[in-house]
């Protein structure tokens, strides 16, 4: 058996150097316990997020349900003349109709007076609404803007060609604007069979 040294070194197997761990995130120390309270934060934010959204809703809510008792408030005020005038328009017609049932009736002449009462009270109520009535008159000229022609009266004066003949119904308006056209009649020369009448329109 030989004693060379360096025979005996050859022999013996190289060892290759084991490289050391090296440490990861979840190796480090307290690393968990930051993950963890990370969460437990985000989870607080997000129950008081949840508690705003849930505060803001009943603010929602609460505001909602005031402005409809507003609203109910106010349309109460706007409709107490106009139940007020309903209840003299009721109290007059139940008053005339006892008098026209009773044994000895008023005279028949006297029923336009409380019709015309009747109606101005009615006006009266439309009024404290914000609605004015208007009336039209025989012989002032035609409105298309105001006037709802509902019949045609022939005349012969081409004078009268396109007024008002008679008045049906009042108006009414509201800030200036016509919520309803007074119903009216409107003149209409007659056609003559030679052609005059049509003629003194053109010329007019």
């Amino acid at each position: 058996m030989s004693s060379d040294p360096d025979t005996a070194v050859s022999a013996s197997p190289e060892t290759e150097p084991v490289p050391e761990p090296v440490p990861g995130p979840e190796s480090e120390p307290g690393a968990g316990a930051e993950i963890l309270a990370a969460l437990a934060a985000l989870s607080a934010r997000l129950d008081r997020e949840h508690e705003r959204a849930a505060h803001r809703e009943a603010v929602i809510d609460r505001l909602h349900e005031e402005n409809q008792r507003l609203r109910r408030g106010e349309l109460e005020s706007a409709l107490e003349p106009l139940r007020a005038a309903l209840y003299r328009c009721h109290d007059l017609a139940r008053r005339e109709a006892r008098r026209w049932d009773a044994p000895d009736p008023p005279d028949a002449a006297g029923a336009a007076a409380v019709l015309a009462a009747l109606a101005d009270d009615i006006a009266d109520a439309l009024a404290r609404s914000g609605v004015e009535r208007f009336t039209a008159e025989p012989g002032q000229p035609y409105d298309a803007a105001r006037h709802r022609p509902v019949a045609v009266a022939r005349v012969a004066d081409p004078a009268l060609d396109g007024t008002v003949a008679e008045v049906r119904s009042d108006g009414f308006e509201r800030d200036g604007r016509v919520v309803r056209k007074a119903e009216v009649g409107v003149a209409r020369v007659a056609a003559a069979p030679n052609g005059c009448a049509e003629a003194d329109r053109a010329g007019r």
